[in-house]
């Protein structure tokens, strides 16, 4: 109908709905460290890194369970993510590339969580360079409607946070990551987005940061601020304004006049 529009076809789209292009999907919950720390604890050890690498490492579902031992180094504290595994519209998986060209990137891992990974690969994974990291306690792939069911809604009901979602853990991660004061281009670099819009939903201003900010700004200016104040341009030693000195001129001419 827009093209109609356009061509000259009809004079207004008909199927125009006022607002309909604005997005206001519902405000996702954004866990705070304590929680995610209960969370870890709360779920069964083989995927407690799991947890820890969705949210500090702000990965998707996705490319969690398509890791594979030869995609982490532990030493220098990076994850490479090349794929993804997708469930199929008719059923099944398959593991392919990541959701866009940006998503194939090399994420570094905070050094507080190295360990529980290096731990994880120790105790979890098979030694094969193209073995998956998170599996299965039968060693198969992670199918997400079985680890939903199995493991993560018990693990919430444990840690008392039912309503949780598995994506929530990265929209965490990227709150996280936009909290240190990561720029936009660094923040969708991170998250493996090609387009700014996503990432600018973390970009968002609160108190703290605003705090910041001024802060900041007091910090530049203060030196120029203390140097000492300057008198007022208009004003001399008497404290007159020029206005106020003008009067005066202007009375004391009018009295040699009458005189």
């Amino acid at each position: 109908m827009t093209t109609a529009v356009e061509d000259g076809i009809i004079r207004r789209n008909p199927c125009r709905i006022r607002g309909a292009a604005l997005d206001r999907s519902a405000e996702r919950s954004v866990l705070t460290l304590r929680q995610v720390v209960v969370l870890a604890n709360a779920i069964h050890p083989r995927y407690r890194a799991l947890i820890l690498l969705a949210v500090l490492g702000s990965m998707r579902w996705g490319e969690l369970a398509a890791l594979r031992r030869c995609d982490i180094d532990v030493r220098n504290g990076s994850v490479r993510i090349e794929r993804s595994l997708t469930q199929l519209p008719g059923g099944g998986y398959l593991f392919g590339p990541p959701k866009s060209e940006a998503g194939r990137r090399v994420v570094v891992i905070p050094a507080a969580i190295r360990p529980e990974l290096a731990r994880h690969l120790e105790t979890f994974t098979e030694p094969a360079d193209d073995a998956l990291v998170f599996t299965s306690p039968t060693g198969a792939q992670l199918h997400h409607g079985n680890f939903r069911r199995r493991t993560w809604m018990p693990a919430l009901a444990r840690a008392g946070m039912t309503g949780t979602h598995l994506h929530d853990l990265r929209h965490t991660g990227n709150a996280l990551t936009a909290a240190t004061g990561a720029t936009l281009r660094e923040l969708m670099d991170r998250m493996g987005h090609s387009s700014p819009q996503a990432a600018l939903i973390y970009l968002h201003g609160s108190d703290a940061r605003q705090q910041a900010i001024a802060d900041g700004i007091s910090e530049l200016a203060g030196p120029e601020l203390r140097k000492g104040k300057r008198r007022p341009s208009g004003r001399g030693t008497s404290g007159r304004s020029g206005t106020q000195r003008a009067r005066k001129a202007l009375d004391g001419s009018r009295t040699m006049h009458d005189g």
